[in-house]
C-alpha cells in the first residue's frame, strides 16, 4: 500500500441529548476523520475519538491532529505498508497518544480490507454476521433514566450500561432492579471511588450486576485487584487498560474478571485484537466499549466485535443514539436487539459528503 494523500477534517456535531457521567457532561462532539489514498485510488477511512479537553485521557481534538499531521503521518509516509499489522511496530517509537495513532492505523486497515476486496471483520477473523446491541445512560436523574431505559428496550438493545458516583449508587441501581428485576445491567463508575468506597460498593452485590466497570484510579491495577477479590460483581477494567502489558500484568494480579476493549484507547485495531486474543485464551469474557463516536469509528467497533470473545454486548447502539444524522450512509441501525454487519468490503460504510461539509469546521489535504 503506497499512500498517494492523505485528508484531516475536525467535525462537530451537537448530541440529541446531553450525556454525563462522574467527570464530565458532554453536549457536542469533535473528532478527527482521516482519509487515506494509495496510488491505485482506494481509500480508507478512520476517526481519532479524542475528546475536545482531556477528561478521559489526556488526548484531545487538537492534539491528536496534531500528531498526525506532524509525527504519525510522516513516520507512515517512509515507506510502503505491506500489511496493517506493521502500522502498530512503526508507530512504537511514539510514547502514547494511543487515540492519533488508532485514527491512523484503523484507516489503513479499512483501505487495506478494500485492496482485497473483503469485509473488515473476515480480515481479522470475525465470526458473527450480526452484533448484540448495547447502549448506555449517561443521566444521573433516576426518572429521566428509567425512561430511557424503557425507550431504549422498546428499540431493542439488550444490555444497558448505567453511570454511577458516590451518592448516587445504590439507591438508584435498586430503583431499576425493581422495575426491571431480569435486565442485563452494568454500572461505570469512571474512577469515581477509592478503596475507602469498598463497603459502598459491596453493597452492590446484591443487585446482579453484570459487571462494575473501572471503580478506581483510571491508572490502577493494584487496587482493583484488592477490589476484586472483596467483590462478588465482576470487575471490568477500561481506563487501567492501554497496552497487551497492562492487560497481562492486571490478569497476573487478578484485577479484573471482564475487559473492555475500546480501540481508540489501546492504539489501533491490532492491538484490540491482540486484547481479544488474550483474554479469550485466559477465559475471560471481553466486549466492545464506546466513546460517543461518529460512524466511522462505529463500524470498527462493529467489526472488531464480531470475534468469538465478544460475548457480552458492547456500547453498539444505532447511529440515531447520539446524532440526528450521522456522517455515514447507510446509518446504523439496530434490528431485534442486533446489529447486522455490512458484507462489503472495508467497514462497509461511505461517509455522507453533502453532510460532511456542513460539520466540518477545520480541513487540511497532506500530498505525499
Amino acid at each position: 500500500m503506497e499512500i498517494k494523500q492523505i485528508n484531516l477534517s475536525i467535525i462537530k456535531m451537537p448530541l440529541k441529548a446531553p450525556f454525563e457521567n462522574a467527570l464530565e457532561k458532554v453536549n457536542e462532539r469533535e473528532a478527527v476523520l482521516i482519509e487515506i489514498t494509495d496510488r491505485d485510488g482506494f481509500t480508507g477511512y478512520g476517526e481519532a475519538v479524542a475528546f475536545s479537553t482531556p477528561w478521559y485521557t489526556e488526548e484531545t481534538v487538537k492534539t491528536c491532529f496534531h500528531m498526525l499531521k506532524d509525527v504519525l503521518i510522516p513516520l507512515l509516509a517512509k515507506e510502503p505498508i505491506a500489511h496493517p499489522k506493521e502500522v502498530s511496530k512503526r508507530f512504537r517509537v511514539v510514547r502514547r497518544n494511543h487515540m492519533a495513532k488508532a485514527g491512523l492505523e484503523t484507516a489503513v486497515w479499512d483501505l487495506y480490507a478494500k485492496r482485497k476486496g473483503m469485509p473488515l471483520w473476515k480480515c481479522i477473523g470475525g465470526r458473527m454476521q450480526s452484533v448484540a446491541a448495547g447502549v448506555a445512560v449517561g443521566n444521573h436523574d433516576t426518572f429521566e433514566a428509567l425512561q430511557q431505559i424503557e425507550a431504549f428496550l422498546g428499540e431493542g438493545y439488550e444490555r444497558i450500561k448505567v453511570k454511577i458516583k458516590p451518592g448516587h449508587d445504590e439507591a438508584f441501581i435498586r430503583e431499576i432492579r425493581q422495575s426491571y428485576p431480569n435486565l442485563k445491567l452494568m454500572a461505570d463508575a469512571n474512577s469515581s471511588y477509592t478503596l475507602d468506597d469498598l463497603p459502598r460498593l459491596q453493597k452492590l452485590d446484591e443487585f446482579g450486576l453484570l459487571m462494575i466497570e473501572q471503580p478506581l484510579g483510571t491508572d490502577d491495577i493494584v487496587e482493583h485487584a484488592v477490589l476484586q477479590k472483596a467483590l462478588k460483581t465482576p470487575v471490568c477494567l477500561d481506563e487501567s487498560i492501554v497496552t497487551y502489558h497492562h492487560a497481562e500484568s492486571a490478569l497476573r494480579l487478578g484485577s479484573f474478571k471482564v475487559l473492555n476493549i475500546k480501540i481508540g484507547r489501546v492504539g489501533g485495531l491490532w492491538p484490540a485484537v491482540r486484547l481479544h486474543d488474550l483474554c479469550l485464551a485466559k477465559g475471560i469474557p471481553v466486549w466492545c466499549g464506546g466513546m460517543i463516536e461518529f460512524g466511522i469509528s462505529r463500524a470498527f467497533n462493529l467489526a472488531l466485535a464480531t470475534m468469538p470473545g465478544f460475548t457480552i454486548p458492547g456500547d453498539l447502539s444505532a447511529s440515531n443514539r447520539f446524532w440526528e444524522k450521522d456522517i455515514i450512509e447507510p446509518e446504523v441501525a439496530v434490528e431485534n436487539g442486533r446489529i447486522r454487519v455490512p458484507d462489503a468490503p472495508g467497514i462497509g460504510y461511505e461517509l455522507n459528503r453533502e453532510y460532511l461539509k456542513k460539520v466540518r469546521v477545520y480541513h487540511e489535504f497532506i500530498r505525499l
